[in-house]
Order: C-alpha cells, then structure tokens, then sequence
C-alpha cells in the first residue's frame, strides 16, 4: 500500500519509510492500521454470519443435521445467539465503522499525516487483536462457549451454578473487556488528532461530517463505558471469586447489572450510528453534486443525538420491575431522541433534491442505509411505549427491529464506505457491475429476513427459544413457514456476500485502475495520490475552502482525474 518514500515533516515529528514485513504487522502508520481492523473486522464478519446460518437453521428445521456444522444441541444454540449478536456488535461494526474507517480517513481529511500517538494507535490494534484471540478462544473451552446472551444478565451470566459455560463466560467478559481497552485508547487519539493536527486553516466547520461523526461517537464511547467496566468488574468477581453483587438471595440485585449495561448499551448504538450517518452524507453528497445540505444543522443534531442518548436506557427495563412513573419519563425520552435522527435523515433527503444524482454502487447502499433504517426508527416508536412494550419485549418483533436498525448501520453504511473509499484504499476501481449484483443480491434478502419476524413477533413468538415444536401455538404451519422463508432468505443473503469477497479481493489486485479522484469527490483525502504514500502529501496541504468544496468544477482542475472510469 505504500508508496514511494517521503519524509513529510508535520506536527513536531517525521515519518520515514519503512521496509519488510514488520511494516505490516508492527505499523505506525495510521492506513496500514486501519486495513488491520479492516481485515480483521471482515473476518470476524464472517464467523459472526456463519453462526447465524447455523441457529437459524435449527429454527428452519429443528434437530437437523446443519451442513458444515451438525445437530444443533440446546447450549450450542444459545452459544451461537449470544456470540452472533456480541460480535456483529463489538467485533464488526465497533472496528470497522470507527477504528477502520477513522484510522484511514481521519489524518487524509484533515490534512495530516498520521495520527498524533502512533505507537498508542499501533497499541490499540494488537489490544484488539488480543480480544478477538481471547473471543475465539472461548468457543473451545469446556462447556463451549458462553450462551447467556449478548447482555449478559446475571444469574445466567454471574453464577456458576446457573451457567453450563463458566470458563467460557469468563473469557467472553475478557474479550470485551480488551476491546473496550483498545477503543478507549483509539478514540483519545482520534479526539486528540481532530483537534491538534488539522491542517492549517482548517477550522472547526471546515471538517467534514464524517469525521466530526467519529470523533462525537469517541467522545460518547468513552463517556459512557465506564459504568459498564465497573459493572463488569463485578461480574468478573462474580464468576471467578464468588463475590454475589447480583445474587438477590444474598443481597444482591441482577436488575443493577442492566441499568450499567444499558446506561452503555443505548449510547453504544448511537456510538456506530453517527459513523454510518457520516459515511452515508458523504458519499450522498458526491453523487448528488452537491453540499451537504444544512452542514452545521447536521453536526448540531449529532451532538444533541449523544446528550439526549443518555436519559434513554431504561426503556430496555419497563418489564423489569421499574417504577411507572419513571417509565412514562423514559418513554418520553425515547419518543424526544428520534427527532434529532429523522431530523438528519430529512436533511439527507434536502441533499438529493435537485442534484444531478448517479446510480453508482455506493450510492445504492447509501440510499438503502436512509429508507432501511427508517423502517427500524419507525418499528422503535411501539417499543419506547411502555404500554406496548410489555407484549412486545423480548419477542421477535424486538429482533426484527434490532435489525433494521443495526443491520443498515453495520454492514450497509459499511459497504457503502468500503465502495465509495476502495480506490483511495487500494488505487484500482472494484467492478460496478458485481457491485451492483452484490447490492440486490443483499438488500432484497434482508427484507425477507427481517419482514416475517415482524409478523412472528407481533403474533407472540418469543425470542431465545430453542425449538417451538413443544409449543403449539407456535407451532403451526403458518408460523414455521415464515421461519424457513426467513432462513433461506439469510442463506441467499450469505451466498451473495461470496460476489463481494470476489470483487473485493480480486479488484485489489486486478481492477481498473483508480486516479486521485475517480469520484469527482470534494473532500480533501481525493487531492493526494490513490493509495496514498507515506506521510499521505509529498507537500503538506494548506486548506482555505469548506470541507465539500475541493475538486468542484471551476475550482481546482488539478483534483479531477485525467482518465475517469466509465
């Protein structure tokens, strides 16, 4: 990925290019590091869909035989639910959408050369790395792995007794942990790089709103863990010293475990929804040829979204025993938090009109980000009613509402980012055309996943049960249909990921190739070279326009590219 050695003084310090394989695995450089959480990001991915194929599956055609796996047993169904959604969660979309894009982008938008600690950055990955060891580990302890959900609600989760996974819970709780420690030391040195290290003459309100977005939901991560790493200490105490903070028959109390979990729970969604809401403005803004529209409305409502974030998480507790008078106050809350969100969305919607709009892939995934999403923010209004959410709560109509918002936010914003950035990335074009099969091939599933759950749900069928063939009012032919309906479609939906992998990897080697500015795009990063060298400038870059006004006709002719693709 680097290119030819360049020795850019910046910021106090000098980059010198490094040689063999230890500048891949030992990097310093901010791009070397974010295709680590990349790449790592990626794989996590795929074991995070295998294990829903498998659980699913079971759900299809309970007690048989899955292909590549076998009979799912009752522990290793529960294994599969809690580490799917704990690691779509914490080891996908947390590295991919914050610590990939914002270790790539960060430093090339605004005009630097790397982030301010490299070596805490370099930190930060192996800290990762070490997690998603520790996580895999844990699947081939004694017992399997843990199978208390993704939550992790004590008792299941704190005593010994209750758990059939105790080693495995324990490393479980280690992973997160570590990748709580690795993203506490990245987001410092996205912060601290944002506000230090932007090139002379950018101000404030000349960063584009991606990045602001990854520096709002830093800022959030590390306000809102630490509750949850006392609370996980805890637990820690819990599982391996007998302590009981959460064993009611020695005083304890499980219910405190959920308030410190959710109290970071729900900022933790807003923590990758910002980046996706970024990556999705920018790459809308280049094709529709035009500004964001309503810059400063979209980066005061993102940081109204974080405060307000944070008097929401008891919603996810109206059936735990909480005082009503306080769930009607958390209901409002709830109902006050999505203005800000339809808000951005709308603005989104004022940038497209009348702009001179291209159908390019990523532009597809951006749009299918707004209208997906949309359908989860609509679906959460029932659920933030404690009236409604005593019938829906924990039912599949949560699921699938988990889903259309979490799903747009974790693997459609990102593969919009990874289209609209792959030849900045890798300097070759991927191809449009398999882009685009990819893209139905996704989108179409995913809707027949998600649409049948509603109706499963809305119809009482509960969520973490093993089989229903013991229930019969959930059993009928109607409702079984709809699983096995949901689960080809995620079958289908899996296959089509195998057209990206191919197009992706294939395109880094093979596809066309990319000049400075393949996009005609109008941020900074698409001034410098495709991929960029080290140091990222040859001559460090002076900045004098808003963050949506490079490259534009009539302004810097030198930023367009020679040999645009077709």
């Amino acid at each position: 990925m680097a290119q030819s050695a360049q020795t850019v003084p910046h910021g106090g310090h000098e980059h010198h290019e490094s040689h063999g394989l230890s500048y891949y695995l030992f990097p310093l450089d901010h791009k070397i590091i974010g295709m680590q959480y990349l790449f790592t990001g990626m794989f996590m991915a795929l074991i995070g869909g295998f294990f829903a194929y498998a659980f699913r599956m079971q759900l299809a055609f309970p007690g048989m035989s899955v292909p590549f796996f076998g009979v799912v047993s009752a522990g290793e169904y529960n294994s599969l639910v809690t580490n799917h959604g704990s690691i779509m969660i914490f080891w996908v979309a947390m590295p991919v959408l914050i610590a990939a894009f914002g270790n790539f982008l960060i430093p090339l938008m605004i005009g630097c050369d790397d982030m301010v600690f490299p070596k805490v950055n370099r930190l930060s990955y192996q800290i990762f790395l070490l997690s998603v060891i520790v996580l895999i580990t844990s699947f081939f302890v004694p017992g399997g792995g843990f199978g208390g959900a993704w939550t992790a609600y004590p008792p299941l989760s704190a005593n010994a007794q209750y758990s059939l996974t105790p080693l495995g819970s324990t490393l479980w709780l280690t992973a997160v942990a570590l990748e709580f420690v690795a993203f506490l030391l990245g987001g410092i040195n996205f912060v601290t790089t944002v506000m230090n290290s932007r090139a002379p003459g950018m101000k404030l309100y000349d960063i584009p709103i991606v990045v602001w977005m990854i520096v709002i939901a830093s800022i959030l991560f590390t306000a809102s863990v630490g509750p949850l790493i006392a609370g996980a200490v805890m637990l820690f105490m819990d599982q391996v010293v007998g302590t009981q903070f959460y064993d009611p028959a020695a005083g304890g109390d499980p219910v405190l475990w959920q308030h410190l979990f959710w109290f970071f729970g729900h900022p933790e969604v807003y923590v990758v929804l910002l980046p996706a809401m970024g990556i999705t403005a920018d790459v809308m803004v280049t094709f529709a040829r035009k500004k964001l529209f309503a810059y400063r409305t979209v980066l005061y409502t993102a940081v109204g979204t974080g405060v307000l974030s944070f008097t929401v998480w008891a919603h996810h507790q109206f059936i735990a025993g909480i005082d009503p008078r306080m769930a009607n106050v958390f209901t409002i809350t709830t109902l006050l938090i999505s203005i800000p969100i339809a808000e951005m969305c709308f603005v989104y919607i004022a940038t497209l009109y009348g702009g001179s709009i291209t159908f390019k892939t990523p532009m597809l995934w951006a749009l299918a980000f707004v209208a997906e999403f949309l359908i989860g923010g609509v679906t959460g209004i029932f659920l933030g009613a404690s009236g409604a959410d005593i019938y829906f709560h924990d039912t599949y109509f949560v699921l699938a509402h988990f889903h259309y918002t979490f799903f747009p936010i974790a693997i459609i914003a990102v593969y919009a980012g990874l289209t609209y950035w792959f030849p900045k990335m890798f300097g070759r074009m991927m191809n449009d055309t398999l882009g685009k099969i990819h893209f139905w091939g996704t989108i179409i599933p995913f809707n027949m996943i998600f649409l049948p759950l509603f109706l499963l749900g809305a119809w009482g069928q509960h969520r973490r049960i093993y089989s229903y063939q013991n229930f019969p009012e959930l059993a009928g032919d109607t409702m079984q249909n709809l699983r096995i309906l949901a689960t080809l479609s995620l079958v289908t939906m899996l296959l089509f990921q195998l057209v990206f992998l191919y197009n992706f990897f294939r395109s880094m080697f093979k596809g066309e190739k990319a000049g400075k500015n393949p996009w005609r795009a109008t941020t900074l990063e698409w001034t410098t070279e495709s991929p960029p060298g080290h140091g990222n400038w040859k001559e460090m870059p002076t900045v004098y326009r808003g963050p949506y006004e490079y490259g534009t006709p009539g302004r810097d002719q030198d930023f367009w590219p020679q040999n645009e693709p077709s």
